[in-house]
């Protein structure tokens, strides 16, 4: 008898695609294929065609980095935008902010489209409304100029349009009548909120982004449809999933999926574990992302900033750091060693993986310290290469004219460090104390760092999942389908209640029309009056009342005071809409029996000690282990470092604590 249809969450890494597939009887499956850059869909595929035959897939859930890297490699459509006249310069300007305070050298990634391909229109509107008119000549004039620029993709972002965009939608409607097969994105329909520069570079972003995200996602559901997979969808950058159709003309909100997908699965194994206050670490084979969960919920900001682009649309608290597994060592002009940004990918790859790859990286060093297995095939049968590794740390060692030994060390402590500051800028920067929270590291390399990373923040336990290479594979799956929606408010002051209700029934109905059944929770961006930024307040029970208090209450805890008495205003209303998605828990074996560990020679913080290795993924409950202990599963390995003790929970995962 056929297993039951599956739910399967794919993450595209820039080494490894992961996939897990998830059933209603518990059915739980693992593919773990190395990433095709050029056409991500051949390895995606490549994982799914390897499933149990029969087993029909119901879901399909997409992870992606199509976006991410296009914004990285500057790979998107020429743009033409289109801009209230005299406002042309403003991508340029920025907020007149440097890129480094003391480095006057440095300065920003320039903007997406060229300062020639930009077009100032003859009209204007202010607070209030209409200001000068939009002629139907002047309509006529732009698209004429637009026609000698043979563009990719158009961009209309006009002054004050988030309040009144009948000049947007003019100019709009004539542009995709006069250019069919061109992308046309307006500013009203992308982010209506207030703060041009943010609007302006969102909108650009979007229309930069759209023509080669839908070509990419439309040719991958068409190999879903060809499979038999009736649902395909694409995980945002808020940790929510998306039909094809609405995520390919939401590229922008595509920026961060994978490393969303990463947080929501470590929400997941913390909640599993009883842990509701987390730091999350996810060390794939280029980066490593770190994030927050608060009260089991993952921290969101309503922007970020991707290849120096800023990006005003919901999103999954991320920091991204350059110490993924792949990531090379090198010697600076100065003779310092430093690790990344740049990474060996998944071609060459790291030269231990025997792929032709000559740099050393920090897998290489892991491998040298004895932390990996040389033995244990990775994805595609890549099985590791200790020669190749030593050869190419021999050659960085020469350069830096020390032992190979001191310069292994010292490529572990630098990702190490890089990783920590990334750790503390999500908690301690935003005024959470990490001590008072559990760290979960995952990715194929994450776990091997965890004990290290909670001594350097001074954190007593770390969460080792039983699939750790995989989990943002998992979370993908596992993500519900989200929608948010957002509209700013006419001004700042504090508006009456009628005039919030109106607003907030506008965008309920927006959303029951985009996820009909969905549950739908208010929030209200609000701050006191003179600031000049705003934090997001979820309504309680979607009622006004107790706002104030819960925004004071907010305030303080990210910044330390309440504002001194002052008042508080509210400057847009949000409306999130969310459907909850068939999951199971991954059936675990019955009966486990204790395992034999094996035995290797590691080498921990310059020491070489003999550490027991146990199989993770197949531990049984309650089993302790004293390190210095090696964890290795079929998708990652996690070193328990001496003076640190751990236990098996019910679920798999291994919570470590110090000793």
């Amino acid at each position: 008898m056929a297993s039951q249809p599956l739910r399967v969450g794919v993450d595209v890494g820039g080494t490894f695609t992961d996939l897990v597939a998830t059933g209603a009887d518990g059915t739980f499956e693992i593919r773990k294929v190395l990433s095709t850059p050029d056409d991500p869909a051949t390895a995606v595929f490549g994982a799914v065609d390897r499933l149990s035959r029969s087993q029909r897939i119901a879901s399909l859930i997409l992870g992606t980095t199509i976006a991410t890297n296009a914004l990285l490699e500057r790979r998107g459509a020429r743009v033409i935008l289109v801009t209230t006249a005299g406002f042309e310069d403003l991508l340029w300007l920025r907020r007149q902010d440097r890129a480094s305070l003391y480095d006057l050298s440095r300065d920003h990634p320039p903007p997406l489209p060229q300062r020639a391909d930009v077009i100032g229109v003859a009209e204007r509107m202010g607070p209030q409304g209409v200001v000068a008119s939009l002629a139907g000549d002047e309509i006529e004039r732009v698209v004429d100029t637009i026609r000698e620029r043979r563009p990719e993709s158009i961009a209309v972002a006009l002054l004050f349009a988030h309040l009144h965009a009948d000049h947007e939608q003019a100019l709009a409607e004539a542009l995709r009548g006069a250019f069919p097969g061109v992308p046309v994105v307006a500013s009203h329909d992308v982010l209506p909120v207030f703060r041009e520069y943010e609007r302006f570079s969102t909108t650009t972003a979007e229309a930069y982004l759209r023509p080669l995200v839908s070509g990419h996602l439309r040719a991958a559901a068409e190999q879903a449809r060809a499979r038999g997979i009736t649902e395909f969808r694409v995980l945002t950058s808020g940790g929510g999933s998306l039909s094809v159709d609405a995520a390919s003309r939401s590229a922008a909100a595509l920026a961060l999926s994978g490393p969303a997908g990463g947080v929501v699965g470590a929400r997941l194994v913390g909640a599993a574990v009883g842990y509701r206050d987390l730091l999350t670490l996810d060390m794939g084979g280029t980066s490593a992302d770190a994030s927050l969960v608060q009260q089991g919920e993952a921290r969101r900001e309503g922007a970020a900033v991707v290849g120096g682009i800023p990006l005003a649309l919901p999103s999954v608290l991320i920091e991204t750091v350059s110490a993924g597994g792949g990531s090379v060592a090198w010697v600076d002009a100065a003779g310092t060693l430093k690790v990344g940004p740049r990474s060996a990918g998944a071609r060459p790859g790291p030269a231990c993986f025997g792929r032709g790859g000559t740099e050393p990286t920090v897998t290489d060093a892991c491998l040298a310290l004895g932390w990996l297995d040389q033995a244990w095939s990775l994805a595609d049968g890549v099985r590791l290469d200790p020669g190749a590794a030593e050869r190419a740390l021999q050659s960085l060692a020469q350069r830096l004219g020390m032992d190979v030994g001191g310069v292994v060390a010292g490529v572990v402590e630098v990702a190490t460090a890089v990783m920590a500051r990334a750790l503390k800028r999500v908690s301690v920067a935003r005024g959470v104390d990490p001590r008072r929270l559990a760290l979960i590291p995952f990715g194929g390399a994450g776990p091997l760092f965890g004990c290290a990373l909670a001594d350097l923040l001074g954190m007593r336990t770390v969460i080792v999942p039983p699939h750790p290479g995989v989990l943002s594979a998992l979370g993908v799956a596992a993500a519900p389908e989200r929608a948010e929606l957002v509209a700013s408010l006419p001004g700042p002051a504090v508006p009456d209640r009628h005039l919030l209700h109106a607003q907030y029934a506008d965008l309920e109905q927006q959303a029951e029309r985009m996820l009909p059944g969905g549950a739908i929770q208010r929030y209200a961006d609000a701050r006191f009056a003179g600031q000049g930024y705003e934090i997001t307040v979820p309504l309680t029970n979607g009622e006004l009342d107790g706002l104030e208090a819960d925004f004071r209450a907010a305030h303080r805890s990210r910044f330390g005071h309440e504002g001194a008495g002052g008042a508080m205003e509210i400057v847009s209303v949000r409306v999130v809409i969310e459907r909850a998605v068939p999951r199971s828990e991954p059936t675990r074996r019955s009966g486990m029996g204790r395992p034999t560990p094996g035995r290797r020679r590691v080498t921990i913080r310059g020491a070489t000690v003999d550490a027991q290795v146990w199989p993770l993924g197949e531990l049984p409950a309650r089993l302790r282990i004293a390190g210095p202990a090696i964890l290795a599963g079929p998708d990652a390995t996690a070193l328990i470092e001496p003076g640190w003790r751990g236990v098996v929970d019910d679920s798999g995962a291994v919570i470590v604590e110090r000793a």
